[in-house]
């Protein structure tokens, strides 16, 4: 095993929260990535797992390094792929679970182009704003901002996405502009008289 498995290993041990789920996402048996990780910790003569009889977390000085070589080896996962899709049609069905504004702004104005290019695989697409189990909802995939919350799932990084709170002019003539949070609830018993004609 060479330097790139041991450094895969690390991720998905990372990413999975468990030696046993790494092996399994890997293909590979529970002790070769005890082993790969071993090697990997000699090499970098460093702890990188702190493990406890309930999960395994990356430690202090191998958190940063966890997030580098995450880049590395999703971008090495996806080179796969791309040559894999060259040599073989993709087809089947993938069920996405997305939230509402995402859905309807990005992914449906998107999808005829999607099917242009991938004309054998279908998208059965669900809208909610819930969190999903992924196995008991019988979901592929679930797009959403934030952190891991499952640290058995594997995530990757699609878009940064800004952020902002904004306000029609004619509220903000009304209503001027609010400089704290409090103006807003301060703003609200005066909404109706505003929507009037």
């Amino acid at each position: 095993m060479d330097r790139i498995d041991s450094i895969q290993a690390f991720v998905r041990v990372v990413e999975t929260g468990s030696f046993t789920k790494a092996a399994q996402t890997l293909h590979l048996g529970k002790t070769t990535v005890t082993h790969l990780i071993q090697q990997l910790e000699a090499r970098l003569r460093v702890k990188l797992l702190n493990r406890t009889t309930r999960k395994v977390q990356p430690t202090a000085e191998s958190a940063a390094y966890y997030e580098r070589v995450a880049r590395l080896v999703n971008e090495l996962e996806d080179a796969d792929a791309a040559i894999l899709q060259g040599s073989a049609a993709s087809r089947g069905l993938v069920r996405v679970d997305a939230v509402s504004p995402l859905a309807r702004l990005i992914l449906i104005p998107s999808l005829a182009e999607f099917y242009e290019r991938f004309p054998e695989i279908s998208i059965h697409l669900g809208v909610s704003d819930r969190p999903v189990d992924l196995i008991g909802d019988q979901v592929d995939c679930v797009i959403r901002s934030g952190g891991i919350i499952d640290p058995s799932c594997i995530a990757r990084h699609i878009a940064d996405l800004k952020m902002g709170i904004y306000a029609a002019r004619t509220y903000i003539e009304k209503a001027a502009l609010p400089e704290h949070p409090q103006d807003l609830a301060l703003a609200r018993q005066h909404v109706p008289a505003f929507l009037s004609p």
